[in-house]
């Protein structure tokens, strides 16, 4: 319970804060970042909807909205896998058109339609892929003699015989499959994925520093810390998907010789480690990103009247343009360089 409370207060401060980041701040408003903000979007339903009611499951063993609960919560779940995935796969190709056009990069503008597009994408892609979990989840009660323990509510891996006929086909045919569908398109995939191309970027973009493209060796700094970003966001999403992919094999090969409270109790772990990695993102963006964490500072002496008296009264003309001209060349940005007259760089709050 402590545990919960912890990652929920963290997960939903975080991912607001990245999500108000990008909508308010005119400098951090690019592809990478509207990317980045759908991606706190799903960690937030995750922590928000999915964990109160899993909580609720583990201390009560009722669901709370009973057979709802049983079908919408791994739903959400896949379904977030899957926009993870998507998301990691598009900012490594944004990365590595970043890379390869390293003259014109900063130029272009991602106009609404464009990033609108995208995340249509990833979007009906997670939600089509997931939608067979609706099908296979049912609400189990247990028989209260079974291993001496108290009555309870369990939602288990069962395929209705009620349904249609193409339907029930195609549940049977997804279940046989859905442990090496599992395994290779939420883990392989965004795995060999973004070590293929953060590889190749990262070449790009030692090509271009020894070319002296750009001129500048900040910008070629900031465009290498955010490949590494999106690594170290690959490495903990690898790091925390594991555990289900161990789960399933286990209930796959090996449940006849495995008592029900090990699955459980794997199962359990899998879906805190879930939780866990949405709300370790967010503080990984804030740590590896200094746009990030810059924005996230402003907003916060926004927030403090102290703080705005004296940033109006101590803050002078050079470090407002040496911030501004940080975030126009960095690679979350991607404004162009003539309209910082006009546009504000601060983050309403």
């Amino acid at each position: 319970m402590c545990l919960s409370v912890v990652i929920f207060g963290i997960g939903i401060m975080g991912n607001m804060a990245v999500m108000c980041i990008v909508c308010h701040n005119y400098y951090m408003r690019s592809i990478s970042n509207s990317l980045l903000a759908n991606l706190a979007f799903w960690d937030f339903l995750i922590v928000f909807f999915c964990l109160p009611l899993v909580i609720f499951q583990e201390l009560t063993k009722k669901w709370l909205l009973e057979d709802f609960s049983c079908k919408i919560v791994p739903y959400i779940e896949v379904a977030s896998l899957g926009v993870t995935t998507f998301t990691l796969c598009a900012l490594c190709i944004d990365r590595f058109r970043a890379a390869t056009n390293v003259q014109m990069y900063y130029e272009m503008i991602e106009n609404c339609a464009s990033t609108t597009a995208k995340l249509a994408v990833i979007w009906v892609g997670a939600l089509l892929l997931a939608l067979p979990e609706v099908v296979l989840r049912q609400l189990a009660r247990d028989d209260p003699e079974y291993g001496g323990g108290p009555a309870g509510e369990r939602c288990v891996v069962k395929i209705s015989t009620a349904l249609p006929d193409t339907i029930y086909v195609l549940a049977l045919t997804y279940d046989g499959a859905r442990l090496w569908w599992y395994f290779g398109c939420y883990f392989c995939l965004p795995t060999l994925f973004t070590i293929t191309c953060s590889l190749v970027t990262a070449r790009k973009i030692r090509r271009a520093e020894k070319a002296c493209t750009r001129g500048n060796k900040r910008q070629i700094q900031l465009e290498s810390q955010m490949n590494c970003t999106v690594v170290a966001l690959t490495i903990l999403y690898g790091f925390c998907i594991i555990p289900e992919n161990i789960c399933n094999i286990v209930t796959a090969y090996m449940s006849t010789g495995v008592s029900r409270q090990t699955m459980d109790l794997l199962h359990l772990i899998s879906q805190f480690l879930l939780f866990f990695k949405s709300c370790v993102t967010p503080v990984l963006l804030f740590c590896l990103c200094k746009p990030f964490s810059r924005a996230f500072m402003e907003c916060c002496c926004c927030c403090c009247d102290e703080c705005i008296q004296k940033s109006s009264t101590v803050t002078s003309d050079d470090n407002d343009n040496e911030y501004t001209t940080e975030l126009e060349l960095s690679p979350f940005s991607t404004i162009r360089r003539e309209m910082s007259t006009f546009a504000s760089v601060g983050t309403h709050c």
